[in-house]
């Protein structure tokens, strides 16, 4: 029998990548990148441009085709379907001001989070739109239908035009998404923006097809790329992914919604009619970058000095809010490292790094626990930061539970053809495919050095 491809695209904040992968075993059979211009706010075309590049030559191989998309960008389209502005993606801050306006006007904190499974801030689509309409009224007046980046991406690989859709999963992540309803809040839409606006159709359940491209392929409603990478990374209820990259991310899938007040989690939706609270920091990956050029060693040499020293670094404990922090929420807070002595060494310093960094994951995993009320069932540790030696090791020590670590994939655009596949089938479940090259790595608890971390954290609250 034939083999059947399908296409999985992650369009990220840096580059689109897409995978040609076997439908019925995930084997990745293809791949391919391209670049996207740097900036918090980007004109939306240049992400077609790399699609096209980075997927065109794969569109005719393939059965079925899904997007996996950076949550929150602000798309903003005319009448004609034309841009208005370059895209505000969510690494832009500028509209928090206008978060904090939008979350009294829903009644504060819990309200918001009652009503979105979130408490809104600047990184969510509303609060962009609603500095749209304070800042550039001209363009607001003009919006006549808001996406998402993925949402964008999908319109131009659908050969009917005038055919826009999405899913529960990115949609969740606007701020004009109820959880509690599982249907867009037009009321939400129209007080950010100032007027009505169109929005895209909802999937009606995970495994729709809602359009086919010019050759003939399927299209699924696609997601956000956390969605896709929970997908890639064949996560269950109760499993948690720590992904570590530039930011951390401990996101769990959950039967249940989760609407937590303190901000600390936002309670998203997931890309299979569950649900994926998640828990972010602003501090990861760039923690391992800091201790690497403070002690003037690369990645490797890093991991090799932290393994080197005893567990507590001989007393040491970095609190990594370098660039301020998200969880908790310190925006203006700055790293502090505590406890040197005479005797301490470069080892202990990169251990301390390392273990700042897992401890700051930690109060993820944990802000996920308390806000749903459920254990961890695994732990798997994924992106770049991963891959550090001293990481893997260390990460069972801190976290007090086994660690599982995947082979190095595009876990976004995996799960975006995993999608794919899933609609092609047509089937109850998405297919059953194996994680590359999984690791456990296990370790004796060290809760001396967490306990140590906590109360760091909690004696400084008040410096920022």
């Amino acid at each position: 029998m034939a083999r059947t491809t399908v296409l999985g695209i992650d369009s990220s904040t840096q580059s689109t990548k897409a995978l040609l992968v076997d439908a019925a075993t995930g084997e990745v059979l293809g791949r391919r990148r391209a670049p996207h211009p740097d900036g918090t706010e980007v004109d939306p075309r240049a992400w077609l441009a790399a699609l096209d590049d980075a997927a065109g030559p794969f569109l005719d191989e393939a059965a079925a085709v899904a997007v996996g998309g950076q949550q929150h960008g602000m798309v903003a389209l005319d009448e004609h379907d034309a841009v208005v502005r370059d895209a505000l993606l969510w690494n832009d801050t500028r509209s928090a001001p206008q978060a904090r306006e939008l979350v009294e006007e829903m009644g504060g904190p819990a309200a918001c989070a009652e009503e979105l499974g979130s408490v809104l801030v600047a990184s969510m689509t509303s609060t962009k739109l609603r500095w749209m309409a304070e800042h550039e009224p001209e363009h607001a007046a003009r919006t006549h239908r808001v996406l998402l980046p993925h949402d964008y991406l999908s319109w131009h690989l659908n050969a009917e035009k005038t055919s826009f859709f999405t899913d529960r999963g990115d949609a969740s992540g606007t701020g004009y998404f109820s959880t509690r309803t599982e249907q867009w809040s037009h009321d939400l839409a129209r007080r950010a923006l100032g007027h009505d606006v169109a929005l895209p159709e909802l999937a009606p359940h995970p495994r729709a097809v809602l359009g086919r491209t010019p050759g003939g392929a399927q299209l699924a409603a696609g997601t956000g790329d956390n969605m896709a990478a929970a997908l890639g990374v064949t996560l269950g209820p109760g499993d948690v992914s720590l992904s570590v990259g530039t930011s951390g991310v401990a996101a769990m899938v959950s039967e249940t919604r989760t609407a937590d007040p303190t901000g600390l989690v936002t309670g998203f939706a997931d890309a299979t009619g569950r649900y994926l609270p998640m828990a972010t920091t602003l501090n990861a990956a760039r923690i391992l970058e800091f201790g690497a050029r403070l002690l003037g060693v690369d990645h490797a040499g890093l991991s090799a000095l932290a393994l080197a020293a005893r567990p507590g670094a001989g007393g040491t404990t970095l609190l990594p809010y370098l660039d301020g922090e998200r969880t908790p929420n310190r925006p203006g807070a700055r790293a502090t490292l505590h406890g040197m002595s005479s005797a301490t060494s470069r080892e202990d310093v990169a251990r301390a790094c390392v273990e700042g960094l897992l401890c700051s994951l930690a109060d993820g995993v944990d802000a996920l626990e308390r806000a749903t009320g459920v254990p961890a069932r695994r732990i798997v540790l994924i992106g770049g930061g991963a891959q550090s030696e001293a990481v893997r090791r260390l990460a069972p020590a801190v976290l007090g539970r086994p660690v599982l670590v995947p082979a190095p994939s595009e876990y976004v655009a995996l799960g975006a053809a995993r999608q794919a596949a899933w609609a092609l089938s047509g089937a109850d479940e998405p297919p059953a495919w194996a994680l590359p090259g999984v690791q456990e790595f296990t370790a004796d608890p060290t809760p001396q050095v967490l306990e140590a971390y906590r109360v760091l954290r909690d004696r400084t609250g008040a410096w920022s």
